[in-house]
């Protein structure tokens, strides 16, 4: 059973990018307030599939707390709440429906005519189903197995442990006579052990293929609907929306301090701050719901990942326009203004697309195939966006080392440093990431995962700190704001998208070229500007 489960498993810039970006944001307002498959489990008129001798259908797994012991006062308290600190999995009108054909041929005065089987098993009893624990490859009981009185023929094949009454449970459920219907009576499975816990609905009738189930399960934990492996996530992102809150007002004062002397780069600090500020509170509000109700409400979802994008999209291009020198070593990014918004807007496509899969498909605790197909183009325009940011980086300083801006130049330095400290705890990341994945494929690390998705978010944050520390609004912002001086030795084309082949405008011997041609007019105005003043002289005279 343990394989079978595998098997199964600038001004410019950011005001147009503001535009088609908050364009493609109002679009999702539109869709309507539907409910989207949660904790409660819906199916719809879907097959069962066959593995080795028996036809399964896999109704959920999630992680499962165990449910909180209650005192006599807790038990008074929580009598109109009869839920409140269970942790349970409810079938309500689970219906199961077999062929005509199946149906005609069973005798009408039969009581029980087919079986069909509910399974819950925790993941670490795997073992214990089928006949991987007999030696066996079967998972249905074949009168060979039933000899020695182990199972029986026609049921799944489930080895009880006497001293582990919360082993694999089952409920199992008969059609009757010719009926094609089968509906399951309301029951409820109280969760007393915290696990990883999937369920399945199967059947060892052959004559019963065909047969398809509709209906949901309910999914509980002891303090809500949530599921275990997303729990943490709720309070993570309370305590990061206070966090950008906390961010917020410094910077806010500190803006208000020094207005004056604001720059056009210190505004677009201000939109990613409230930005994140914004989608965590979004998050927080839309898994207290989920934790409420049980499901989501497409709508407030899909702002949360619109806006999870919407950040994400602005957060890179302001790293980027920084590392260009926007509003510091050049005062606009000219003609490649479009090739930042084609990047900014392809990539939010491609984030807006795995944020939607990721949050509106299915929510058992493991991934999608579907997700795999839409982390490749975001991890590839991510890797555009760290080349595209290091090439440019490599260019800026180079420039102010030729100008011999100093301060400047010490400012890109910091910046620079934090930047590779990310990546390089971004690439161990992911590395363990996927060791996490590849040695977790049952999701028996479920307590775990939510530091995953936790890790981005708070990298996020940490960068946005750097670069407010960095450019914080002051008296005397000159020291990295830009000058014409410094502004133009830049051609504003210099640094396309690829980073193989940079050209780099106003190299050493143009610099010099440039400064001796300053040197000869200043000299010629000097000699002008002497003669005249010797003429007027001599009319006095």
């Amino acid at each position: 059973m343990g394989q079978t489960l595998r098997q199964i498993h600038g001004c410019d810039l950011l005001s147009n990018g503001y535009k088609i970006i908050l364009f493609a944001f109002s679009f999702m307002s539109y869709c309507s307030i539907v409910q989207v498959g949660a904790s409660i489990h819906e199916y719809h008129t879907e097959s069962f599939i066959r593995r080795s001798n028996s036809f399964f259908f896999h109704g959920g797994s999630e992680g499962l707390y165990a449910s909180k012991p209650h005192s006599e006062n807790d038990k008074l308290v929580s009598e109109d709440k009869p839920i409140n600190g269970k942790s349970f999995i409810r079938f309500e009108s689970v219906t199961f429906r077999r062929t005509k054909q199946s149906a005609e041929q069973k005798n009408e005065m039969q009581q029980r005519t087919g079986l069909v089987e509910a399974i819950i098993l925790e993941v670490r009893d795997r073992d214990k189903i089928g006949g991987s624990y007999l030696n066996s490859d079967a998972i249905c009981c074949t009168p060979e197995l039933a000899k020695d009185g182990s199972c029986k023929v026609g049921e799944v094949i489930i080895h009880q442990n006497l001293d582990n009454p919360n082993g694999p449970q089952r409920i199992q459920a008969f059609f009757e006579g010719k009926n094609e219907e089968l509906t399951m009576p309301l029951h409820t499975i109280e969760i007393n052990s915290t696990g990883m816990y999937y369920l399945y609905f199967m059947f060892c009738d052959p004559e019963l293929v065909g047969t398809v189930i509709s209906g949901r399960t309910v999914w509980r934990n002891p303090d809500g609907y949530l599921p275990g492996k997303m729990a943490p996530l709720m309070t993570f992102s309370g305590l990061v929306s206070l966090a950008y809150l906390v961010l917020g007002l410094v910077w806010f004062l500190r803006f208000v301090q020094y207005w004056k002397d604001i720059m056009q780069l210190h505004y677009h600090i201000t939109a990613v701050i409230a930005l994140g500020m914004c989608e965590m509170a979004l998050w927080y509000f839309e898994y207290a719901n989920f934790n409420a109700t049980g499901s989501r409400p497409m709508g407030i979802t899909i702002w949360a990942v619109t806006l999870t994008a919407v950040k994400k999209t602005i957060s890179r291009l302001l790293i980027l326009v920084v590392s260009l020198g926007y509003g510091v070593v050049r005062p606009t990014l000219g003609s490649i203004t479009s090739k930042i918004v084609l990047l900014g807007v392809t990539y939010f496509v491609a984030s807006e697309a795995l944020e939607l899969v990721e949050h509106l498909g299915n929510i058992n605790d493991f991934s999608g195939k579907a997700r795999l197909f839409l982390v490749l183009p975001v991890a590839l325009l991510d890797a555009c966006f760290i080349l595209w940011i290091f090439s440019s980086l490599s260019k800026t300083l180079e420039k102010l080392q030729i100008r011999r801006s100093m301060a400047k130049l010490e400012l890109y330095r910091k910046f620079t440093n934090a930047l590779a400290v990310s990546v390089l705890l971004s690439v161990a990341w992911i590395g363990y990431e996927l060791y996490f994945n590849a040695t977790d494929p049952l999701s028996e690390l479920w307590r775990r995962a939510w530091i995953i998705p936790a890790f981005w978010t708070l990298l996020a944050y940490i960068i946005l700190v750097v670069i407010c520390v960095l450019w914080a609004p002051s008296h005397n912002p000159t020291g990295y704001a830009y000058s014409e001086e410094t502004g133009d030795d830049f051609d504003e084309d210099s640094i396309p998208l690829t980073g193989s082949g940079v050209k780099v405008a106003g190299d050493l011997s143009t610099v010099l070229e440039r400064k001796e041609r300053k040197a000869s007019l200043a000299a010629a105005d000097h000699h002008v500007f002497g003669l005249s003043e010797d003429l007027e002289e001599d009319k006095r005279e």
